[in-house]
């Protein structure tokens, strides 16, 4: 997953752009850079961020950075932002984007004579493939036209140029982009929450498919917005920083609304609930008011320097991650019934790790809630779970099992209301270890969101969805 932020301002833009871009350091851990225009010259850094914070490693660059106008990126992939010099003029570009016909797009540039600089990881960096797809296009409008129409997956874009900023949202809007003003400065996001400690307030959502340039003038609206939306449901479940808005609607509202209807109509009566930190905090206080029991804090997370553990690259460094950053609370745990919200069970070997560490701390009963239904599908559209195949997800397991080593029927294991549906929790409960599970459904995250289910991606939990995967 990726990041990005961008400043257009009547005066040097390097402070606000230098906080807003590490305000999306929760969305990766692997590269981030920063560029910027100041009368035509360009400046650029890029550094990799796998072993230090955004921060460290980028205040060093400030003084070379001048200029009014700039974007900066986080990335868990590629280096970026590319800087490129084409008939359309020098421009930067950084992406959020999930392209799985990269091979054809490539084999295409080179048999047009186009050539690939960068590299750096050991294949074609897709940001600079994309670069490649705009300068086929007569204009800026044309070649991300050319994007839209020719990238299977998704990709949302800030382009840079010496007079603003062009934002593009992917066709089917899974990923957001926000635009904040302050006076006549904007800021352009893929987070709300970034600009707001910069004195900026959200003025315009980026529609999907929609193309924006921004300039001190104003808002230029380049393409107008498709109608079909698809913007991914886990933004608001567990991706999303809790402050920050989609489509207008508040990511810590939303995982509320997601524990209150499941303490609503749970037939459980346990001592307290607690989160399993960070992003089960939300759903943990809706359950409490849903369920009427008290709140409190079984499990708590070491923050100063744990980083989120869907970040690192290998298994193992999750796992450590994961086991190293939750501490749990021996007085707040002993001899009682806790119920435990989170967001999500993947591959369910974290969650099995946790949930003996709180019987070894003297919980009495372990009942684990969880805000989403359960993870059938990978995700084909976002590089969100990149490294999680179907067969590392603990629900396509299990129901290989249950079919007797092949994975089909899969209808009925997305069904709540089947026999199919209830083994295969029940057997998810037996190898997580605790004493009840039960998930929220489609039909539950489409109300905590409050929007219809045909304008969000929920591919993930029932296969559904529109666009090229």
């Amino acid at each position: 997953m990726s990041g990005f932020f961008g400043v257009v301002s009547e005066r040097p833009c390097i402070s606000d752009l230098f906080y807003g871009t590490d305000y999306h350091s929760h969305l990766g851990t692997k590269r981030a850079g920063m560029a910027t225009f100041d009368n035509g010259q360009a400046h650029q850094n890029i550094h990799n961020i796998q072993n230090s914070h955004f921060r460290p490693k980028f205040s060093k660059d400030l003084a070379e950075m001048t200029g009014n106008v700039g974007i900066g990126v986080i990335s868990d992939t590629e280096a970026q932002p590319v800087m490129v010099n084409s008939h359309l003029g020098r421009f930067a570009i950084a992406t959020v984007s999930k392209i799985n016909n990269i091979a054809e797009l490539e084999r295409d540039c080179l048999d047009k004579h186009q050539q690939f600089t960068d590299l750096s990881i050991g294949r074609t960096n897709p940001t600079e493939l994309i670069a490649l797809q705009i300068t086929q296009g007569g204009n800026f409008v044309e070649g991300i036209e050319n994007v839209y129409n020719r990238v299977k997956g998704s990709c949302s874009m800030l382009i840079l140029t010496p007079e603003g900023i062009i934002a593009a949202r992917d066709r089917y809007g899974r990923t957001p982009i926000v635009v904040g003003r302050r006076g006549d400065d904007y800021a352009v996001a893929s987070e709300s929450h970034s600009y707001v400690n910069l004195g900026y307030e959200t003025c315009y959502f980026v529609g999907p498919g929609e193309i924006v340039k921004i300039t001190r003038a104003g808002i230029e609206v380049l393409r107008k917005a498709e109608e079909k939306l698809q913007i991914c449901s886990f933004l608001w479940i567990y991706y999303g920083y809790p402050c920050t808005e989609y489509e207008g609607i508040n990511a810590e509202e939303v995982r509320y609304n997601l524990g209150r209807l499941m303490g609503e109509r749970d037939d459980i009566n346990p001592d307290f609930v607690s989160p399993i930190p960070d992003s089960g905090i939300g759903m943990a206080l809706g359950y409490s008011n849903g369920r009427k029991i008290p709140y409190k804090r079984g499990l708590l997370k070491y923050t100063p320097t744990w980083s989120r553990s869907f970040m690192p690259v290998s298994q193992a460094d999750r796992f450590l991650v994961a086991k190293m950053k939750l501490i749990p609370s021996r007085a707040v745990l002993k001899d009682k019934e806790v119920v435990f919200c989170d967001d999500s069970i993947v591959r369910g070997t974290q969650l099995r790790d946790n949930v003996k560490m709180l019987y070894d701390y003297g919980a009495k009963r372990v009942h684990v809630r969880i805000s989403c239904p359960p993870l059938v599908h990978g995700c084909t559209f976002l590089n969100f779970s990149e490294s999680k195949t179907d067969r590392e997800l603990i629900t396509r397991r299990v129901i290989e099992e249950l079919e007797g080593g092949t994975v089909r029927n899969l209808e009925a294991y997305q069904n709540p209301t089947t026999p199919e549906y209830a083994k295969m929790v029940e057997v998810i409960r037996q190898h997580v270890g605790v004493d009840t599970l039960k998930f929220n459904t489609v039909e539950d995250v489409c109300t905590a969101i409050g929007l219809p289910k045909d304008r969000i991606c929920v591919h993930c939990f029932d296969g559904s969805s529109y666009g090229d995967k």
